[in-house]
C-alpha cells in the first residue's frame, strides 16, 4: 500500500523502490511510530473527525500493534510497503477497514516522521547517559583501588612529570561528564513536539498541539511548521557529542594501549578484551581498544555525511534528509558498544605499581622540582631553569638520575644547593607538593575522587 498513489498511473521501479523505501532501516521506530498515531487519534477525535466508536477501534488496535512492536513480534520482512508509516496504517487497515483510512486525517509523513524521529532520539539519549555514566564509575572504581599508584605524567608524548594514576582516570572522567552535559543539553532542546505541523504549513484542523505534545512527553509543541518537519539540528547534535565522546574514548584507548605495550608495562588488561596471534603464540593483542579507536572514524564520518546533505536544503521536506537515520542508528549503536567495552576494559586493568613508579623516577621529571627548589632559595626562575637543564646534561653524561649526584657535583651549578634537596627530588614529593585545587597531590585527588564517586557510584 503506497500512501501516496492516486496522482500516479504506473507503478514505481524496483530500482526506484530500491532507492525510495526505507522500510529496512527505519522500522526501528515502530513503536514510537504507533505512539505517536495514538496521541493524533485522540488528537482528531476531540477534533471531531472521528466518532467516538472510531476513536475506540483505532486505540484499542493501535495498543495491540504497540505490545507486538515491543514485544519484536511484527513481521517486516514480509511486508512490501514502503516505510514504517505505511507499514503500521497497511496492517490498521487490514483489521479495520475505512475506519483506519481516517487516522492520517490532517497528518502528513513529513511531521510523522519528524515526531518519531525525536521521540526515538529522546529514548536513546537516556540510554546513552546510562552508558556514559557506567564508564564513569568503571574508571572512579578502579582509581579507587589503585590510589597510590604513581606513573609518568607526559607531554609530546615524552615523560614529564610524575601522576597518580586517580588522577588520570578522573581526566576522562572530566571528559565523560561534559558528555553528560552536552546529552543533557541536547535533551532539552530537542524535546519539542512536530505532529500537528503538517506538511509544512500545519493543519486545517482544529488540533490541540500543547495536548498532544503533553501526552508524548514533550516539553512543548514546536513554534514553526517549517522548520519543524526539516528540522535534524537534533540529529547532529546527537551526532556530534557521539564523535566527542568517541574521541574521548579514542584518547584513553590509545592511553591504555601504550601503558599495555610491553614498552611501557604499566598496566595488564584482562583475557575478556583481549585476544592472541594467529602466528605468534606470546601475544596478547588490546583489541577491544584498537577497535574501539577504529570506531572512532565511523562515527565522525556519520556526522560529516549529514551535515553534507543538510547544507544545501531549501525548506521545507526534501526526501534528503531520509538519509538522516542509518547514520544516526549506526552512530549511536557503535557508540553503545564502545562505552559497554570501555567499562569492561577498565573493570580488568591491572597496575604494575613497581614498574609504573620506576618510570616515573626516570626521565628526569624532577628537574622542574630542582628549579622550584633553586627559585625558594632566592634565584630567578629562568636562571634556576636554566641551572637545571644544565644538570640534567651532566647527569645524562653520567648515566645517573638527578639525585644520584653528590652535593659536590650539584653544587658546580650552584653552590646554594645543600643536602635539603635530596628530599625535593623524590617521587612522592613531586606528587604531593601538586597539592592545589585539579592537581595530583593526594588530597585533590581523593576529594576529587569522592565527589565522582558521590555523583555515579550507587
Amino acid at each position: 500500500m503506497s500512501l501516496w498513489g492516486g496522482r500516479f498511473q504506473d507503478g514505481s521501479s524496483a530500482m526506484f523502490r530500491t532507492v525510495n523505501d526505507s522500510l529496512p532501516f527505519d522500522r526501528v521506530l515502530a513503536s514510537q511510530d504507533i505512539r505517536g498515531s495514538i496521541a493524533w487519534a485522540r488528537a482528531i477525535a476531540k477534533a471531531g473527525v472521528l466518532t467516538q466508536d472510531e476513536h475506540q477501534q483505532l486505540e484499542e488496535a493501535l495498543k495491540a500493534l504497540l505490545v507486538k512492536a515491543d514485544a519484536g513480534e511484527l513481521d517486516f520482512d514480509a511486508s512490501s510497503e514502503e516505510d514504517i508509516h505505511s507499514f503500521v496504517e497497511a496492517t490498521l487497515i487490514e483489521q479495520l477497514g475505512d475506519v483506519a483510512r481516517k487516522l492520517h486525517t490532517g497528518r502528513s509523513r513529513n511531521d510523522q516522521v519528524a515526531t518519531d524521529f525525536r521521540l526515538w532520539t529522546r529514548e536513546h539519549v537516556d540510554l546513552l547517559v546510562e552508558d556514559v555514566e557506567a564508564v564513569i564509575a568503571s574508571l572512579v572504581g578502579n582509581a579507587q583501588v589503585n590510589q597510590d599508584v604513581i606513573l609518568p605524567g607526559y607531554t609530546h608524548l615524552q615523560r614529564a612529570q610524575p601522576v597518580r594514576y586517580p588522577h588520570w582516570c578522573l581526566a576522562y572522567v572530566e571528559m565523560l561528564k561534559r558528555d553528560l552535559s552536552r546529552l543533557h543539553d541536547l535533551k532539552a532542546r530537542l524535546n519539542q513536539c512536530p505532529l500537528g505541523s503538517g506538511a509544512l504549513a500545519g493543519t486545517t484542523y482544529p488540533i490541540d498541539r500543547q495536548a498532544i505534545a503533553e501526552e508524548l512527553g514533550f516539553d512543548s509543541p514546536c513554534i514553526n511548521s517549517l522548520d519543524a518537519v526539516s528540522d535534524r539540528d537534533y540529529v547532529l547534535e546527537l551526532l556530534f557529542v557521539a564523535s566527542t565522546s568517541m574521541m574521548h574514548l579514542s584518547r584513553m584507548a590509545e592511553d591504555l594501549i601504550f601503558y599495555n605495550s610491553g614498552e611501557a608495562g604499566f598496566i595488564q588488561l584482562g583475557d575478556a578484551v583481549t585476544s592472541g596471534s594467529s602466528l605468534m603464540p606470546q601475544k596478547k593483542n588490546p583489541d577491544a581498544l584498537e577497535l574501539m579507536r577504529g570506531k572512532c572514524g565511523r562515527v565522525f564520518g556519520s556526522l560529516q555525511a549529514l551535515l553534507v546533505t543538510m547544507k544545501g536544503l531549501p525548506l521545507a521536506y526534501n526526501k534528503d534528509m531520509q538519509e538522516d537515520k542509518e547514520g544516526l542508528f549506526d552512530a549511536t549503536n557503535q557508540w553503545h558498544i564502545c562505552l559497554r567495552i570501555a567499562c569492561e576494559v577498565v573493570d580488568s586493568i591491572k597496575l604494575d605499581s613497581e614498574r609504573c613508579a620506576k618510570a616515573a623516577r626516570e626521565g628526569y621529571a624532577n628537574a622542574t622540582e630542582l628549579a622550584d627548589y633553586l627559585v625558594d632559595k632566592g634565584i630567578p626562575f629562568r636562571t634556576a631553569h636554566d641551572i637545571s637543564g644544565r644538570v640534567v646534561l651532566d647527569a645524562l653524561e653520567k648515566k645517573k638520575a638527578i639525585e644520584e649526584l653528590s652535593i659536590a657535583e650539584l653544587k658546580v651549578y650552584s653552590d646554594v644547593i645543600e643536602e635539603d634537596v635530596y628530599p625535593v627530588l623524590q617521587l612522592e614529593y613531586l606528587v604531593n607538593k601538586r597539592d592545589i585545587l585539579g592537581g595530583t597531590g593526594i588530597k585533590p585527588v581523593l576529594e576529587a575522587l569522592a565527589n565522582a564517586k558521590a555523583s555515579f557510584i550507587k
